[in-house]
């Protein structure tokens, strides 16, 4: 079917379209009151659209269409559609995915307060998205020295009776697991942790101070000291909290600055009527972008992962449809919540602060951005001048080799491509051609001929298409003479051409093909500080994968070894009997009374560890 029969039989229906190029890829999402209407504008010649709407529809080569109920379910899918495709021509939020969160484990009995970088649908409470992880770590530090949470990861139950940790000695913890502290007062604390996140810091001095005096007057100072000590805290906090209301109100306001195809979002919280705190994120747009896009993919993004919605939203420029957005926005909520853009007075006042903020921000973003760009520009000229190579290297692929004592070999490949790492096209390899001693020279010969190998059968089979069928501009080897010579070796043998040098770590020496002699640059030099990053990250991924592999095979044990038992009787019988050696001791009958072991199971056990002993 082709493009013009698809938008004749398209429904008038709402719901979500995805634009897609001639290789397929979808390159835009959108919702829709009448998809036939929306989507058919797109095609219509006499229609005068943005230069970014007109580059847009050059590149499209077909699209898809997703009826739903209302434009409130539309623009539900056409948000989890953005974070799964992320089209070329939607704006973004940059880096979404790595925002922390601060989470209080509310569903158990004893909660605790961490950061994640994920929001599940678990019962916890979630603070954030964060785009600073040091401020997050730094809050979770000055909370922890304020209320004694516990920072275990134990199963807890009221009424349990283990030993406490260290922390409980030192005043760090109430001791839920030695039975010290009830579930209420424990809950208590955390319902005051909850506030201090929520910035409530007017309603949490007043019962702070309450509990104190009760303490006091039943002589007990140690508890009356730890309820001042979190006072002065919290009066020191509150200090820096600006009141900007008369009213006490939750409210959002948001402001923006753009730079190209880099937009600045600034938002200030304010709860119960002072400002708590800002933060500031970055998004990916079209030069052509208008702010009231900017702004409308913003709020959608943002407020999809956000943790609260206050009732008012307060926002420079107004939006088109705002009352779909709204309604979304209190589906979330749980209540109303309201869109709005003042004109004059202190609102007005502190919403032109955050536009001031957000440029600011963006001011230092490129200031920043351009400082990187021109360092790397520096360190690929140098490059290019030691390897000897035609122009600078855009792509360099760097390999690392991770053993310990010659056992679970494994190599490693990352990729730094136009200035970043593209951590997309990092491979790890298992080395299996190496057995008995280490061996580098083997395992590096291992490592670069598979990947190569494979991309040459790709680039012949799949037509250039596929994992390994880009092929870099310049190969680091992490290593000296011999690691060099060992990979090109294998490149010779497949008959490439393209340069390799090897770095060796202990006086990050260049080692470069036909030459005896190292080359040595300054430590401070750009060409050298870009090797050392590629070659540490090699090292770090290649480290990574050791370890997970030799934690596997630490944990496992000769219980993996015995049909019928899993991973829930294996824990299980390890939770009874404390070791290995002690499940070896046990007697069939000792073995039955596990949970979930029949006479038969527990005579295989036997049976095995004994070694036909029945």
């Amino acid at each position: 079917m082709d493009l013009q029969e698809k938008l004749s039989m398209l429904p008038t229906a709402p719901g979500v379209y995805l634009m897609k190029n001639e290789a397929g890829e979808v390159i835009y999402v959108g919702k829709a009151v009448s998809l036939r209407s929306r989507v058919r504008s797109y095609f219509q010649k006499s229609a005068a659209h943005p230069l970014k709407v007109q580059v847009m529809v050059e590149h499209i080569h077909d699209f898809e269409y997703i009826v739903t109920d209302s434009e409130v379910e539309a623009l539900i899918l056409e948000n989890h559609l953005i974070k799964e495709y992320a089209p070329r021509y939607n704006v973004r939020l940059k880096d979404d995915k790595t925002y922390p969160y601060i989470k209080v484990t509310v569903q158990e009995d004893f909660p605790r307060v961490l950061m994640v970088r994920r929001r599940l649908d678990d019962g916890a409470r979630y603070f954030g998205p964060y785009t600073d992880v040091s401020a997050v770590k730094k809050t979770l530090s000055f909370l922890r020295t304020l209320f004694p949470v516990r920072t275990c990861s134990k199963k807890i139950v009221e009424g349990q009776q283990d030993r406490p940790c260290l922390n409980y000695h030192i005043g760090r913890c109430l001791g839920p697991c030695a039975g010290l502290v009830s579930g209420e007062k424990y809950r208590e604390m955390i319902e005051e942790v909850i506030m201090f996140l929520e910035g409530r810091i007017d309603r949490l001095l007043p019962e702070l101070t309450e509990k104190m005096q009760q303490a006091a007057a039943k002589l007990e100072f140690e508890k009356a000291a730890r309820f001042r000590n979190q006072i002065r805290g919290l009066q020191a906090l509150a200090e820096r909290q600006k009141m900007v209301a008369q009213h006490h109100e939750d409210q959002d306001y948001v402001g923006y600055a753009r730079w190209g195809e880099l937009a600045c979002v600034q938002v200030f919280f304010v709860r119960g009527g002072k400002l708590v705190g800002r933060d500031h994120f970055l998004l990916d747009c079209s030069s052509e972008e208008d702010a009231q896009e900017i702004l409308r993919s913003f709020l959608q993004q943002y407020y999809q992962e956000a943790s609260f919605i206050p009732r008012e939203v307060l926002i420079p420029v107004e939006l088109q449809e705002p009352a779909v957005l709204e309604s979304w926005l209190g589906r979330l909520r749980g209540g109303r919540v309201y869109l709005r853009t003042p004109r004059r007075g202190a609102k007005r006042q502190l919403l032109d602060l955050v536009m001031k903020n957000a440029q600011l921000v963006l001011d230092e973003t490129k200031s920043r951005q351009s400082v990187k760009e021109k360092a790397v520009e520096r360190a690929l000229q140098e490059l290019q001048e030691v390897a000897d190579l035609p122009e600078p290297p855009e792509r360099i692929e760097a390999f690392d080799i991770s053993n310990l004592q010659g056992t679970n070999i494994v190599a490693s490949l990352v990729v730094w491509e136009n200035g970043d790492f593209k951590s997309s096209d990092y491979r790890r390899f298992r080395i299996r051609g190496v057995a008995g001693a280490p061996d580098d020279y083997a395992s590096m010969r291992e490592a670069v001929g598979r990947r190569f190998r494979r991309g040459l059968q790709e680039k012949e089979e799949a037509g250039g298409e596929g994992k390994f069928s880009l092929f870099p501009d310049l190969v680091l080897i992490d290593g000296g003479k011999g690691q060099l010579s060992a990979a090109l070796e294998v490149r010779d043998e497949l008959g490439l051409i393209m340069p390799f040098i090897a770095l060796a770590e202990k006086r990050e020496e260049i080692y470069l093909e036909g030459r005896s002699e190292p080359v040595v640059l300054p430590l401070d030099s750009p060409g050298l500080l870009l090797l050392r990053r590629i070659r540490d990250e090699a090292h770090r991924f290649a480290l990574t994968y050791h370890r997970n592999l030799r934690g596997r095979a630490t944990r496992s044990s000769i219980l993996d070894e015995i049909p019928g038992i899993g991973p829930k009787r294996k824990k299980d019988l390890l939770r009874h009997f404390g070791t290995v050696k002690r499940i070896r001791e046990a007697s069939l009958e000792e073995l039955q009374q596990v949970p979930g072991i029949s006479a038969k199971l527990a005579a295989e056990i036997y049976q095995y560890m004994h070694k036909g002993a029945l």
